[in-house]
């Protein structure tokens, strides 16, 4: 390497050092490190000399001189890092000879005390360029990072400019960088690899085994979607200047020792936070300190973005968040005053039970005192206990527990809440938010005005509070959702995300896999025939989901597509990840769950396939040909047992194939209905069968199931089979959900249009909601239990007779007008439910039609709809075929609107225009049997067709009946099958093996042969 080489560097080395040293670091000198120890030891005792001189003189009266003092307590100390980790070191200190020695001082909440901003303004944070660091050899390292002279981090600098980048810097970690030294194995926490544009980060060293992650703010910068990288920097400084500037700051990098790095209770790993994670928490609880609570903030992060975690270091933030020492005069306008806490609870809402273990190891790790976090899983009383205690700053509860501490919670008044909703769907959105308001306000609202008027504090109450700040992580937004929860645009009051970590970076940093890559669609094409000879009329849209539905649950479409889903997943899937991959099939109800797991079970027993087992995953009972099941009965196990049953791979049971084996079955797939299509995070599902229509989040939700990653894991391995879909139609759902989605705001008077539409019927009268809603608030104030209030509500019911009365009178004399206020009042209703949250009326008229409103819906009798009679419909033709390979991987579009709040829903409601069930099944003919012919006639339909040519059995059915013929044709089935051996060898074989398939395919043959003969005889 040139000297001019060398030399350019060395500058990129010599302006990192200058940046830092600028922020308050200061040089470290290298001599100073005892490689032995692994420690700096003059900058220890200049930390220890600056701030505790009086504990250390009380050490040093147990030694003979302070140089033996000093000897004995960096040997203790090095074994205490050794024996705790730094970490733990520099958090708690260590006590020597019953002497307490802090290693760290870290900034207070408040600045309420100078004594300890002064303590922490003493904390030395040196860093050492060209760190000799082994007892072994001479090699350096670029810059290490000491706190009181312990080495936290490390970095390897590379410079483009001599012909090496990021990348080089990896791989001298790798290669050159011992895991077994002293420095690595038991002091620094993290290494960085950096040059001029990019930055990567491990924990730990191993080699070749050693990973990586990117540590990238994105390509358009932090909290907005992007790609990977950094984006320029502005004037001539480097696009990864944000590492010495924000993360190395000494503040920044204090406050990630205190706040953010702990160690995984299961791997043992010790977690670094990655950019975004780091920059949401810092910058939503910035904001919550200077605005104090009564804000909402959206964050729209990414499958794979680490969400958990996030919101662990969130929670911690915002249980001891403080007001800014200093405010300025619109934050003292809003009522903030400064050292303050910002918020007395934080309330996290999942149903996520790994995320209550992670919170409460990772905050005591922080806090070091137990009952921080309390995850509510007993009883309301638990929950109104924990929000009135003083021990536990994080409560994890679920939403629908709220409505049950209405009459519990007490003593709240004046209280601020953060509330945390893990993954913010609709359910957060209507009715069951509003009553989460009302557990934390009705101890103390001050909504109720001067008058004492209970309903005006009832529709206060349905809108943003004071009190509540909502903290709302979704990685798929809906438009309500952005409303709820999103921040205007300064400009064009467009609702977006607070901050954003898109599914595009997950993707290109590779923290997920892209499942629209590899998408393979099929097509069914079918023929139906009608075997009713009155060709009734029919609603079209209600026969044809029941034609399409018998299509759907045919035996002969199960067994087909049973036979596609196990052919490929043998040939495709079973050898990926080194045996171990997994499948998972998406149907669209629970009895096509059901059936299909029958018909891939049925398959697999019949070919004798080994390493093919299916289970099946559905919520409830199900009746299905008479029998009742459950997903226990069929799979022979609990539904909590399901997950680490279909997770369990003999590749990695050493036992496997023994009586030791952990588990007897292994399951490759797994057969879904609704469950398991969100949450389910199993990293060895690489292939998705998808026999089910998938729109808007579902489709993402769904797909994304297959995105985790594995260390076996590639991309190439991720794979789509669907047989209803097309590629481009999932490719549409995915565009608002790549990179960030945005939402107008509603237009506010769409309510009272609403309003309009219900009071323009004489169905309403105004004195009587305002009898009922007076009746029902006084109820709900005086109840002094759930029971108490169930009472209350049901003997209101007498409020809605006389409206109930006119709807019945109205029905009777014009059933379509009854109908069309039946929907304006629920289309009203919705409506409210939702602007009221995001719209503060405060009016006293919408409010009282909406608290009649709910309860008038649930006494109006509904119009009779007979359920829709098909008659018998046969499945005449059907060929499943492959229609497409495609990779539908998304190009940057960037922000995507979704469609705004409009209200309406399915008005007026209109008897459709009859037809023919002949003339819909010839539709649906044209429309699934687009070139079919005799070929592909099903084989059950093949058998019949043999059976009435045959001349015996033609003469016995001209002189039988049906019961007779039988006789005769149950002799002649098997021969006849068996003739057509050729034709069909799979299904043929299929029926000599199954008894009870051979049983019901022989009375079902003998009595359409026996009808088909007959017929074409001309007798009926």
């Amino acid at each position: 390497m040139s000297v001019g080489v060398a030399h350019r560097e060395q500058s990129f080395e010599a302006a990192i050092e200058a940046a830092l040293l600028g922020s308050g670091w200061q040089r470290g000198t290298a001599s100073h490190y005892h490689r032995e120890l692994g420690l700096d030891t003059a900058e220890l005792f200049a930390f220890i000399g600056a701030t505790q001189q009086a504990a250390w003189d009380r050490l040093c009266a147990y030694h003979a001189n302070p140089n033996d003092a000093q000897r004995h307590f960096v040997q203790y100390l090095a074994k205490q890092i050794d024996e705790r980790g730094p970490l733990d070191v520099l958090r708690r200190g260590v006590r020597d000879k019953g002497v307490a020695i802090k290693l760290a001082y870290f900034k207070p909440a408040h600045t309420i005390t100078d004594d300890a901003m002064a303590l922490y303004r003493a904390n030395r944070l040196t860093v050492t360029r060209q760190l000799a660091y082994s007892t072994q050899h001479g090699n350096t390292l670029d810059l290490a990072l000491f706190v009181n002279g312990i080495p936290l981090a490390t970095a390897e600098l590379k410079n483009p400019l001599t012909g090496q980048t990021v990348e080089d810097a990896k791989q001298q970690y790798r290669e050159d960088r011992d895991p077994k030294e002293l420095l690595f194995a038991r002091r620094t926490l993290v290494h960085f690899a950096v040059d001029p544009d990019l930055v990567f980060v491990t924990t730990r060293l191993a080699r070749d085994k050693t990973r990586f992650l990117p540590f990238n703010t994105g390509s358009d910068g932090p909290g907005v979607s992007g790609g990977a990288g950094n984006p320029p920097a502005p004037g001539e400084g480097y696009r990864s200047s944000y590492l010495w500037e924000q993360i190395w700051h000494p503040d920044t990098w204090l406050d990630l020792v205190r706040r953010f790095l702990h160690t995984d209770k299961e791997t043992r790993s010790l977690i670094f936070p990655r950019y975004h994670q780091w920059h949401a928490v810092t910058n939503v609880a910035e904001h919550a300190a200077h605005h104090g609570s009564g804000h909402n903030y959206l964050v729209m992060h990414s499958a794979g973005s680490g969400k958990s975690n996030t919101i662990a270091w969130l929670a911690h933030r915002l249980s001891s968040l403080h007001t800014p020492s200093t405010l300025d005069e619109d934050a003292r306008a809003r009522g903030l005053r400064p050292n303050e806490p910002v918020f007395d609870k934080v309330i996290i809402i999942t149903d996520r039970v790994v995320l209550d273990r992670q919170l409460q190891d990772t905050v005591f790790q922080f806090e070091h005192v137990p009952g921080v976090v309390q995850r509510i899983d007993k009883d309301s009383a638990q929950l109104a206990a924990a929000l009135q205690g003083e021990t536990a700053k994080v409560v994890i509860t679920t939403m629908q527990k709220f409505p049950y501490v209405l009459d519990k919670v007490q003593g709240l008044k004046g209280k601020r809440f953060a509330v945390i909703v893990d993954e913010a769907h609709s359910s957060q959105s209507g009715d069951s938010a509003a009553a989460l308001k009302k557990v934390l306000l009705k101890a103390g609202s001050d909504d109720i005005d001067a008058d004492g008027d209970l309903l005006t504090a009832s529709a206060l109450a349905r809108g943003r509070h004071e009190s509540l700040s909502y903290f709302a992580f979704t990685a798929t937004p809906k438009p309500k959702t952005l409303e709820l929860f999103g921040t205007p645009h300064p400009v064009t009051g467009i609702m977006q995300p607070f901050h954003t970590y898109s599914m595009r970076q997950a993707i290109e940093e590779g923290f997920i896999l892209d499942v629209l890559r590899q998408y393979v669609t099929y097509k069914s094409y079918w023929k139906l025939a009608s075997t009713d000879p009155t060709d009734p009329e029919v609603d079209p849209k209600k026969a044809g989901a029941q034609l399409a539905r018998f299509v759907t649950l045919h035996p002969t479409m199960n067994a087909q597509k049973a036979e596609i889903i196990v052919e490929h997943f043998r040939r495709h899937t079973a050898p990926r990840l080194g045996g171990r991959a997994k499948a998972m099939v998406v149907t669209g109800s629970r009895e096509a769950a059901v059936r299909l797991h029958s018909a891939i079970q049925n398959y697999v027993e019949m070919q004798k396939y080994v390493g093919c087992s299916a289970l099946v995953a559905f919520s409830g009972d199900l009746e299905i040909d008479g029998v009742e099941v459950t997903e226990p009965r069929i799979n022979g196990f609990s539904e909590g047992e399901l997950p680490e049953r279909f997770g369990y791979t003999a590749a990695d049971d050493r036992h496997a194939g023994t009586p030791a084996a952990k588990q007897d079955t292994e399951y490759r797939i797994l057969v879904v209905a609704e469950k398991y299509q969100t949450g389910f995070d199993q990293p060895l599902l690489t292939t998705m069968y998808v026999d089910k229509l998938l729109k808007g989040v579902a489709a993402v939700q769904t797909l994304s199931r297959l995105n985790r990653t594995h260390p076996r894991k590639a991309q190439g391995d991720i794979f789509v089979l669907d047989f209803v879909n097309e590629a481009g139609d999932i490719a549409e759902q995915f565009k608002p959900f790549y990179e960030t989605a945005a939402a107008a705001p509603t237009d506010p008077n769409l309510l009272y249009t609403a309003q309009n539409a219900v009071m323009g019927h004489a169905i309403l009268v105004n004195s009587e909601m305002q009898a009922y809603a007076e009746a029902l608030l006084a109820a709900e104030q005086k109840a002094t239990s759930e029971t108490a209030l169930q009472r209350a509500h049901a003997a209101l019911y007498r409020f809605t007779d006389p409206a109930r009365d006119r709807y019945v009178a109205l029905a009777a004399e014009d059933p379509e007008a009854a109908d069309a206020f039946r929907s304006a009042l629920r289309d009203y209703t919705r409506m409210y439910a939702f602007l009221s949250q995001v719209v503060p009326y405060h009016d006293d008229e919408l409010e009282r039609l909406y608290l009649y409103g709910r309860a008038l819906l649930n006494r109006l009798p509904r119009r009779q709809d007979p359920s829709m009679d098909i008659g018998e419909v046969e499945l005449t033709h059907l060929r499943i075929s492959k229609t497409g390979e495609h990779d539908a991987r998304l190009d940057p579009e960037g922000e995507q609107m979704l469609p705004g709040f409009t209200g309406g829903g399915a008005g007026r409601q209109h008897d459709p225009e009859k037809v023919a069930l002949s003339e819909l099944i010839e539709a649906f003919n044209e429309r699934f049997g687009i070139g079919l012919g005799e070929g592909d006639r099903v084989w059950v339909e093949q058998q019949i067709v043999a059976l009435a040519e045959d001349g015996a059995l033609q003469a016995a059915a001209m002189v039988n009946d049906e019961s007779n013929f039988g006789v005769v044709c149950d002799k002649r089935i098997e021969d006849v099958i068996l003739s057509r051996h050729d034709d069909n060898g799979k299904l043929m074989q299929r029926y000599l093996d199954d008894e009870s398939l051979r049983s019901q395919l022989n009375q079902f043959a003998r009595r359409q042969a026996y009808q088909m003969i007959r017929r074409n005889r001309g007798i009926t």
